[in-house]
């Protein structure tokens, strides 16, 4: 029997990886619920898979399965994600309402920047931004070099400066 099939070396896999494949699939797609739905149905089907997948094998497999699967959904909800963008309500605050329409501008346009930049510059940049992952646990996760990775958060930070350079 493969040490996959194991209850306890699956949980642990399980609570060391989960919230990495999480914020991954969520950083490369941008919507939670496929994140979470998707990162749920990775791990049910590595555990339905387990004779067939070596412990060893095992987050290639799911970060495979993972991103295959969210693909294959995405587009259905693109729609969603725009409704969700611009349908946030804003706070009651003591901000004057130009300091409020200025921070609402400067953040559409710092979230439009990201959007912009390549997909692998803003999943390097939003694992070590957001997630605080270190370089070389990206570059694992990734599969690439540790330079790759410092070349790519680099670039999607001069792409995000010269955007925000260009709002003001």
């Amino acid at each position: 029997m493969s040490t996959t099939c194991k209850e306890s070396t699956f949980t642990t896999f399980f609570n060391q990886h989960a919230s990495a494949l999480r914020n991954f699939l969520y950083f490369k797609f941008g919507n939670s619920e496929i994140a979470d739905d998707k990162t749920q149905e990775a791990f049910i089907k590595l555990w339905q898979n387990c004779k067939d997948v070596p412990i060893e094998k095992a987050k290639s497999y799911l970060y495979t399965v993972a991103k295959n699967s969210s693909l294959n959904e995405i587009n259905h909800h693109k729609v969603v994600l725009e409704y969700q963008k611009t349908s946030r309500p804003l706070e009651y605050t003591n901000e004057s309402p130009e300091h409020l329409y200025e921070q609402e501008e400067f953040r559409k346009k710092l979230n439009q920047a990201i959007n912009n930049i390549n997909e692998t510059q803003r999943i390097a940049f939003l694992m070590h931004r957001v997630d605080g992952k270190k370089y070389h646990e990206i570059a694992e996760e990734l599969e690439i070099s540790i330079k790759a990775v410092e070349k790519r958060i680099h670039l999607a930070l001069l792409e995000i400066k010269k955007e925000i350079e260009n709002f003001k």
